[in-house]
């Protein structure tokens, strides 16, 4: 992550409502650069080895049947939905409720953010567009922020089973007890009146005027419940592939591997921040998963279909939210802006 201070941070709303005029975009830093050419290496690596296992892969996909994959788009658009209403919970908690259209609007358009190389870029996006809301620039980026910690934390919380399949015994027994350990310190700083003790310090040290209101317990509850039921939701999408290219699989295999293993593979994927969405990271981690209870090439037949899925409901949603912030001039460089109570 670079060491500026992101925009919507630094940057706040007028009184009246406009964006203050900002400066010239300056030129591309040699770490944006570096993430780029880091992005498109991991690319061309997967493509490679897709390329490699075309043959398996290939049988495998063609094996699919189409009511599993149809089950496993319906199950890929529930994740999108519930990360959108836990963040709607946290705005809401913090003095921004909108109504779901234009929370849905902010939010997919500003998930997009996520296919670029960087950490901050959907932060930034979803701060933009909320400021022609009126919503504070700093508000909105603390939710976000908010939000890839606590999607961090429950994805590592439910995969923490799944990690000694990617280990030899001994080591997985070392690391399952030191993520264990590493997890109650995690939620420690993620508890209420930690978490506001860190956004006030850091909103200080940015020199920005502290947040109108704490975050409550149960906003942050609320969050982490619809995160799990996304990760209950992409874990069932991995399943029900899974199950139907390898129908002898348990089911409690399915669970692990399938359901803690997506949420790992994932979490694994968001702490490589220079990587856009995890691309590569997520994939591989997830084959060698699954890889656990199934021929490979099924195995990565199924990482395939998912990162298809999973990049078709972000631009589903994205194409929807756009199409209403775009009526509601929430997108451009009008100044003409919307409010919602």
């Amino acid at each position: 992550m670079s060491d500026e201070v992101p925009p919507a941070l630094s940057d706040e709303v007028t009184a009246d409502g406009s964006e203050p005029p900002t400066e010239g975009s300056p030129r591309r830093s040699p770490l944006a650069i570096a993430r780029i050419v880091l992005a498109v290496v991991v690319l061309v690596a997967v493509v490679l080895a897709l390329f490699q296992t075309w043959d398996d892969v290939s049988t495998s996909l063609t094996a699919v049947s189409p009511a599993a994959l149809v089950a496993c788009v319906l199950l890929g658009l529930g994740p999108p939905a519930c990360t959108m209403l836990g963040w709607r919970a946290v705005l809401r908690d913090l003095g921004s409720p909108l109504p779901i259209p234009p929370a849905a609007g902010i939010f997919f358009v500003g998930q997009l953010g996520k296919f670029v190389p960087g950490s901050v870029w959907t932060v930034l996006a979803q701060a933009e567009m909320g400021a022609r809301l009126r919503i504070p620039r700093r508000r909105s980026a603390v939710v976000g922020l908010v939000s890839v910690a606590l999607s961090l934390l429950t994805g590592l919380a439910v995969g923490v089973p799944a990690l000694p399949l990617l280990l030899r015994r001994d080591d997985a027994r070392a690391v399952t007890v030191l993520v264990l350990i590493a997890l109650p310190v995690l939620a420690a700083v993620l508890h209420p009146p930690v978490l506001n003790w860190l956004i006030a310090r850091g909103l200080r040290l940015l020199r920005r005027e502290p947040l109108e209101r704490p975050l409550s317990r149960r906003a942050v509850a609320t969050m982490s419940a619809w995160f799990l039921g996304a990760w209950a939701f992409a874990g069932a999408s991995v399943a029900v592939l899974a199950r139907d290219l390898a129908p002898s699989v348990s089911p409690a295999e399915l669970v692990v591997t399938c359901g803690c293993g997506f949420a790992l593979a994932s979490a694994a994927g968001m702490l490589v921040v220079l990587l856009p969405a995890g691309v590569g990271v997520r994939d591989g981690l997830l084959v060698l998963l699954l890889g656990a209870v199934m021929p490979i090439g099924a195995a990565t037949a199924v990482a395939v279909i998912i990162r298809f899925v999973t990049t078709f409901a972000d631009v589903a949603y994205a194409a929807i939210g756009w199409l209403w912030a775009r009526a509601h001039r929430l997108l451009g460089t009008s100044s003409d802006e919307s409010r919602f109570s």
